[in-house]
């Protein structure tokens, strides 16, 4: 079973759907509440457990009834929380969604216990990343812990993943840890100085990246795919997925680099780089329809966790562009963790 560290974020997601998004100053009554687990990185530890991977996770919750039941929830999953450490000072890290019938959105986001994540509480759990073929990494988590896990995972040779979201300026020498860089449009643009709004554009941020330092760089480009280059030549779009729905607002991070970190021995060194964007294109088409507006799409009040797929859930949706072949294995058994 491929084994991943997720050093990240784990936060509630406290929803509420709106006939429409408030003006500055107004109310606007009628919503319906929802209150799921959330977090980028915790988003990404579901998924890749989700996906067949043993995953282990690092991070802070407070000492409130949230962070008991994340932590619940991730172990639950069978996720390793030992390093998922309580901050009894601290609110658990809260995210505040309004969305409207359309899928438009308004977020503020509290850090919370998020923020009091430090190298020195994070390194006593080195032990997870040595453990560990792939690192995933967001930027929900101070950078100063987010460069030691990546700096941690080189030395002990472990294939490293930066979702460069929310997006911060970061340094050439910062870039150059991670194996796979994986914006959207949005943070490339802010990256690269190059707005990516089309392949083409898209195809040219992602040049930049690489001379910023980027060993591999997968850009996401919604409706278009995701656009992978490396440090030899730039790949074509993968294709969109066959399971897309109308939330064009939903993030797809989360769902989009697990896949990367899930096939057997350390992602795209064993991986063809182009395998890993197709399948992780299409965990991120159905992450996508996802996202926050869960009311208005399936009014069961069911949030994102609960609904990220499983590997064999892509293949029976008949995904264009999945490939089954042997050397991009996931070990998971058919419809495990639905």
């Amino acid at each position: 079973m491929p084994r991943v560290c997720v050093i990240g974020s784990a936060n509630l997601d406290i929803t509420m759907a709106l006939p429409r998004l408030p003006r500055a100053g107004e109310t606007v009554v009628g919503g319906t509440l929802l209150v799921n687990r959330g977090g980028k990185g915790a988003n990404q530890a579901v998924a890749a457990r989700r996906l067949g991977a043993e995953v282990r996770m690092i991070g802070c919750v407070g000492g409130d009834g949230g962070g008991a039941q994340i932590r619940e929830g991730l172990a639950q999953l069978g996720i390793g929380v030992e390093g998922l450490m309580t901050v009894p000072e601290a609110a658990t890290g809260t995210a505040l969604i309004l969305v409207d019938p359309d899928g438009q959105n308004e977020i503020g986001v509290a850090l919370g216990a998020n923020d009091r994540l430090t190298v020195d509480m994070a390194s006593a759990h080195e032990a997870s990343v040595a453990w560990a073929e792939v690192l995933l990494c967001q930027l929900e988590t101070p950078l100063p812990v987010v460069r030691w896990g990546l700096e941690s995972a080189k030395r002990h040779g472990v294939t490293t993943i930066l979702n460069p979201a929310p997006v911060q300026p970061l340094t050439d020498d910062l870039l150059a840890l991670a194996d796979f860089l994986t914006p959207n449009e949005v943070e490339a643009g802010a990256l690269s100085g190059v707005e990516a709004r089309d392949v083409e554009s898209a195809r040219e941020a992602a040049e930049r990246l690489l001379g910023r330092g980027a060993h591999r760089v997968v850009i996401t480009l919604g409706g278009q795919g995701a656009l992978a280059c490396d440090d030899i030549a730039p790949r074509s779009p993968a294709p969109g997925a066959a399971l897309r729905t109308r939330c064009p607002t939903a993030p797809r991070s989360s769902g989009f680099c697990s896949p990367c970190g899930a096939p057997e021995r350390g992602a795209a060194r064993v991986c063809r780089l182009l395998e890993s964007v197709e399948v992780g294109d299409q965990a991120g088409d159905v992450n996508e329809g996802l996202g926050v507006p869960l009311l208005d799409q399936h009014g069961d009040g069911v949030g994102r966790q609960d609904r990220f797929p499983a590997y064999g859930a892509l293949a029976r949706g008949g995904c264009r562009g999945l490939s089954l072949r042997s050397r991009y294995r996931f070990m998971l058994q058919d419809g495990a963790f639905r």
